[in-house]
């Protein structure tokens, strides 16, 4: 296997929880999300894939047969086989395919913003969090669907402006190996590097530096990208999602 490869599998495994034989039980998120039908990830050197538990035995053995076939996957190309997954899946609810990209977030990334950083770790953090279960979370936030203190997942490094909350980059997905990327910002402060310096600053967490982190987002996340660029992260994998 491949380093590039390996580093794929890394992300499956921080992504998912898994059986014993490596189909998807669940997302590896406390909200404990039930997953994805199909997931597949690519590079130049080769691809990584799982499907879920529930599937039944024949149509996740036709599943990984095609994906065990499918040419390394490369961003911008779709899958060889994506209209067949797709077929293959649409039961008794339609398949809805996600494309996404995978970045490169290295440990303690170094950003020149200058943005006022808050961490879970830090008493400043603890005091918002519990000033937020007591008084409620900014509207600004509950509108991006985040309701309670608890939806933001430790470990978290939020960029305050003006006593604001302006950016919060958390763990969406924590494993022992390795640590998914989230990231809400709110909309008075977009646009303004608030969310690269939020990102920065969570790479620079206590609680990450043994793990490797990852960056994901969709293609069409066109906001998303410009905070993978403005922080210059190095692109290392294309997947595709299938719920």
């Amino acid at each position: 296997m491949s380093r590039n490869v390996h580093w794929l599998n890394l992300e499956y495994c921080t992504l998912f929880r898994t059986r014993n034989d490596g189909r998807i039980e669940r997302e590896n998120d406390p909200d404990c999300s039930r997953g994805p039908r199909f997931w597949l990830a690519g590079c130049a050197d080769g691809n990584v894939f799982g499907v879920h538990a529930d599937l039944p035995d024949n149509l996740a053995a036709e599943l990984e047969a095609l994906a065990a076939d499918e040419p390394p996957f490369i961003h911008p190309a779709s899958p060889k086989y994506l209209e067949r997954y797709l077929s293959l899946l649409h039961g008794d609810r339609p398949a809805t395919a996600d494309l996404g990209l995978i970045y490169e977030l290295p440990w303690a990334h170094p950003y020149p913003g200058r943005a006022r950083l808050v961490s879970s770790d830090s008493e400043e953090g603890r005091d918002l969090i519990r000033s937020w279960a007591a008084d409620g979370v900014p509207e600004s936030f509950i509108e991006l669907g985040f309701g309670r203190a608890a939806d933001f997942w430790t470990p978290w490094c939020a960029a305050i402006v003006d006593g604001d909350v302006a950016s919060v980059a958390f763990a969406a997905r924590l494993a022992e190996a390795g640590a998914e990327l989230g990231l809400v910002t709110a909309k008075p402060f977009r646009g303004r590097g608030l969310a690269a310096a939020a990102t920065a600053g969570w790479s620079r967490l206590p609680e990450l530096r043994s793990r490797t982190l990852f960056y994901s987002t969709g293609r069409g996340n066109v906001a998303s990208q410009r905070v993978a660029a403005r922080l210059g992260l190095r692109l290392r994998g294309a997947s595709l999602r299938i719920s």
